[in-house]
């Protein structure tokens, strides 16, 4: 099959398009001339908010966002997690950086450590300290601000610290996620007494006072890198996961450092370029192929289950080869072969337009499991710079563990290993080689922070869900290409393929009768998951129109500003 949008263009047409994109390029802004902010709770859009007041740019915002998310929302993201930040840096040609603050696992760790009588047992790993691994996100603040911010980064932690101290509201998300981990978070002494009250899950409008986690972030807005990773905070971290059974070293943080990678790029029709996470990420990876694919296919032109019908099918393969990837400082990845036209033009060749393809008939290709609650922002400032980050301590409350004396609650992304490489885990994914527990080793991930740029726009797209979240992502770009408003991409009924298990998961309201009935008579299985999912933060700069605008999913309590001139 034959992509028109990637070669074979004769060069009548390569000079007609040469034109239109000099031309758009003239009519285009160089910045946006406005700022605007996409998060996740009102207090962290705020936070950002204030930094830009105080001269920042969207790189300060990015610092003063993450650390207020991570007083807000102990739920999703913390001090005691990591995460991934796209950056655009604003030139007459913008320059795209990823960061990887993706938790690491202890020098400690080896393949067997969930393996007990021969058998892994599946509570190591989601639970207590010795689920936790190595905390990135502290070591991102700090070099965000350092080598990217105006500020101090005492400026941009200030309101996290406000927070921290003085309190914020419990609020109808927290409860419902501290419901689902009360057991485990009343397992921990210390989470249980932060956390909860006596025991049981706050009233909504209740304080949550974090001031050991407030000093903790004083030390780090005083010290930098050194006020987490050395020093006093250090010393109790080590000492407190120890004490519980947990193999964190001193050695360990020490050694923490972020990695920037160069990000996935892929160009897409129409002179749109798709800007996204590499491995560990496996997500750019699923979108930059679903996108492929559905460009050979009739989608936009097709009646809703006929689309339905077409993405599905490539998801389907784009997640069959995610068990391929891993931690790109221990396995090869192979990216550019899966992403070659050859092998595209087979995968889409491969979709009958009218029946699904059982995943059995395709060949495996391994998979993992990962927690589904992260959080996302997006931030643009006024010049141009733009930061989509994607933060995480896996399951809620993470492992429900906070270390004494220091306010940090620990991840528990040592799940997100596959700890049964030649197994299966609960979800009926396999076991991955290429992402077994190794020392030192980032696990693999979905998150998926995202641009879409081109001389006519800019656009940003992120949220939390784990294996979900490139079917949420793709879904909202989708929406985006067939030109729909911005409050449409991150409201858009959802729905989910990642080759195993082989059906379509989708929320309660996703589908009508008539489309369910048509997906099935197709050769689908469909499962409702009884209640909506993800949290998607968007942005978009409309460079000829000069117009900014901003959205947050209405499944949260997330706000989207776009600030004056």
């Amino acid at each position: 099959m034959r992509r028109p949008n990637r070669g074979h263009l004769g060069w009548r047409a390569l000079a007609s398009a040469l034109f239109l994109l000099l031309a758009l390029a003239a009519q285009a802004t160089e910045s946006p001339g406005r700022a605007a902010i996409a998060s996740a709770h009102p207090a962290a859009t705020v936070a950002g908010q204030e930094t830009l007041a105080l001269g920042g740019n969207a790189f300060d915002a990015a610092v003063a966002i993450s650390a207020a998310l991570a007083v807000v929302e102990p739920y999703s993201s913390g001090l005691g997690g990591g995460g991934f930040f796209l950056l655009r840096e604003a030139s007459e040609s913008p320059t795209y950086r990823f960061l990887d603050a993706r938790e690491r696992a202890p020098l400690a760790a080896h393949a067997d450590l969930y393996r007990r009588d021969g058998e892994v047992q599946p509570a190591l790993s989601l639970n207590g300290p010795l689920a936790a691994a190595i905390p990135g996100l502290p070591a991102a603040l700090v070099e965000l601000a350092q080598r990217f911010g105006r500020l101090p980064l005492r400026d941009s932690l200030a309101p996290a610290i406000r927070l921290a101290r003085d309190g914020v509201g419990i609020d109808r998300v927290y409860r419902e996620r501290a419901a689902w981990r009360l057991a485990a978070l009343r397992d921990d002494p210390e989470s249980a007494r932060i956390f909860l009250a006596d025991g049981e899950i706050p009233v909504e409008l209740s304080l949550l006072r974090q001031p050991e986690l407030a000093r903790t972030l004083e030390r780090l807005a005083r010290d930098g890198r050194d006020g987490f990773y050395a020093g006093e905070t250090a010393e109790r971290l080590v000492a407190g996961v120890r004490a519980a059974g947990g193999i964190w070293s001193l050695e360990d943080l020490r050694e923490y450092r972020t990695v920037e990678r160069q990000p996935l790029r892929v160009k897409l029709a129409e002179g749109r370029e798709l800007i996204s996470a590499p491995p560990p990420s496996a997500g750019g990876l699923a979108l930059g192929q679903s996108l492929l694919m559905l460009q050979d296919l009739p989608w936009r032109q097709a009646e809703p289950e006929q689309r339905v019908h077409y993405v599905v099918e490539a998801l389907r393969r784009a997640y069959r080869d995610r068990g391929l990837l891993g931690d790109p400082d221990f396995v090869a990845n192979p990216t550019h072969q899966l992403l070659a036209d050859d092998y595209l033009d087979r995968l889409s060749a491969s979709i009958d337009p009218q029946r699904a393809t059982p995943s059995a008939s395709l060949p495996p290709a391994g998979g993992w499991h990962e927690g589904n609650h992260t959080t996302h922002f997006s931030v643009l400032d006024a010049e141009g710079n733009a930061v989509a980050a994607t933060l995480s301590i896996n399951l809620p409350f993470g492992a429900a563990f906070t270390v004494p004396g220091t306010g940090v609650l620990l991840n528990d992304e040592m799940d997100d290993f596959a700890a049964d490489v030649g197994g299966a885990n609960a979800y009926g994914l396999a076991g991955s080689q290429a992402n077994a527990i190794a020392a030192g080793k980032r696990p693999l991930s979905s998150m998926s922070p995202t641009f879409i740029e081109s001389p006519q726009a800019f656009a940003s797209f992120g949220t939390p869900g784990g294996s979900r979240i490139p079917s949420m992502v793709l879904l909202a770009i989708l929406e985006y290409l067939d030109g729909q408003p911005i409050a449409r991409w991150p409201s858009v009924p959802r729905y989910h393929h990642q080759f195993l298990p082989d059906l379509i998961e989708h929320e309660p309201d996703a589908f009508s009768p008539a489309q369910m009935a048509a997906l099935e008579a197709r050769g689908h299985q469909l499962k409702s998951v009884n209640r909506k999912y993800g949290n998607q933060q968007v942005l978009l700069w409309d460079k000829p129109g000069a117009r900014v605008e901003a959205a947050s999913d209405p499944r949260g309590i997330g706000t989207a500003v776009v600030l004056a001139e």
